[in-house]
């Protein structure tokens, strides 16, 4: 088993403060030496329109190039290179992903290969612009999954990175979400408007017990209700991939468990389990489960655990609004991997 760790970051402040806190946390750190050797790979693929972007993010979350900013101006980077690293608008993920809901939880597995991903939790209130969240951050500035102090729940499933077009990745169109939005139809919204460059589910929840999955392709948007999100469309069913054996698996174990109505605790524990048959195991094919999160928006809280088969840590995310430090500095955990986080 190979041991990793979250870091926990805790901030209040503006988000160009944010971006330097940022800075001097990720100086010389082997997660931007691993991001360095990855990025290095990336301008080979892409290339940074840096004032289309910066007109993007005035439009959609201009709080976002002050973080930026100062992240580069900490980590001494050129605009061109810091929004290469942190503006999340290029990149091709890959990643499966389960997600459950009732009226009043959201269960997610996050699923990929452990290089690829941060190992930060962050907990952040601006104090210029935005709502505060909390949740795990991919690419520094995007959050895989999260929680804002509206009770606005979000998490993502990888479809397709097919016919992909100019626009921001799963990461980052999260962290928007959780930023600028204080419910479900709020968050449908900013989903049509916003360019998508990959396809993707998108699970929401609200503390109104408002549950709904967006369909998101580069070319279209559709809205259903479901307990179970796995890696394929329902509805944009032109947009999937050849293969969704695995992905219709998990929907399936997941509805059928559902049937019964889980308890938070039950449902946790489906999705964390080694051997029920959502949780993945395949680290060397970006396919395996690296967190399992359970977020509660009624009461601004959230469940946390790093691998399988682990007893979840509890977040009270409104009593970190409120003032309370929280005294976790990190989240501990171990995975059946040979390679550990790219904070290591």
């Amino acid at each position: 088993m190979k041991k990793v760790y979250s870091d926990v970051i805790q901030f209040k402040g503006t988000h160009f403060d944010f971006g330097m806190y940022q800075g001097e946390l990720l100086k010389n750190s082997p997660l931007m030496r691993n991001q360095e050797a990855m990025y290095h790979r990336f301008t080979q693929k892409f290339t940074v329109d840096v004032p289309f972007i910066t007109q993007l993010l005035n439009t959609y979350a201009p709080h976002l190039i002050n973080e930026i900013e100062g992240l580069a101006q900490t980590l001494s980077f050129t605009m061109e290179k810091a929004f290469l690293h942190f503006a999340g608008y290029y990149a091709s993920p890959k990643s499966g992903c389960s997600i459950t809901t009732r009226p009043s939880y959201m269960i997610r597995n996050y699923d990929n290969a452990p290089d690829t991903y941060d190992g930060r939790f962050v907990l952040f209130s601006p104090t210029d612009s935005g709502f505060s969240s909390m949740g795990p951050s991919m690419q520094v500035t995007g959050r895989m999954d999260g929680l804002n102090e509206k009770g606005l729940a979000i998490g993502y499933n990888f479809v397709n990175t097919r016919n992909n077009r100019d626009g921001f990745v799963c990461n980052m169109i999260g962290r928007l979400l959780l930023e600028r939005c204080q419910n479900t139809d709020e968050a449908i919204q900013l989903l049509r408007d916003i360019p998508h460059k990959h396809s993707f589910n998108y699970v929401l929840l609200d503390a109104e017990r408002n549950s709904k999955i967006v369909e998101a392709s580069p070319r279209q948007i559709s809205v259903r209700e479901a307990t179970a999100c796995t890696n394929h469309f329902n509805i944009l069913t032109e947009e999937n991939r050849y293969r969704m054996e695995d992905s219709l698996a998990r929907e399936q174990v997941i509805s059928d468990a559902q049937q019964q109505t889980l308890s938070i605790k039950e449902a946790f524990e489906l999705l964390n389990g080694v051997e029920r048959g959502v949780f993945a195991t395949k680290y060397g094919a970006w396919d395996g489960t690296l967190h399992t999160a359970g977020y509660i928006p009624s009461e601004r809280k959230a469940i946390f655990a790093l691998g399988g088969d682990t007893l979840p840590v509890l977040i009270d995310f409104e009593a970190w609004i409120q003032g309370k430090r929280l005294a976790l500095t990190k989240l501990k955990g171990a995975l059946d991997a040979k390679d550990g986080f790219a904070n290591e």
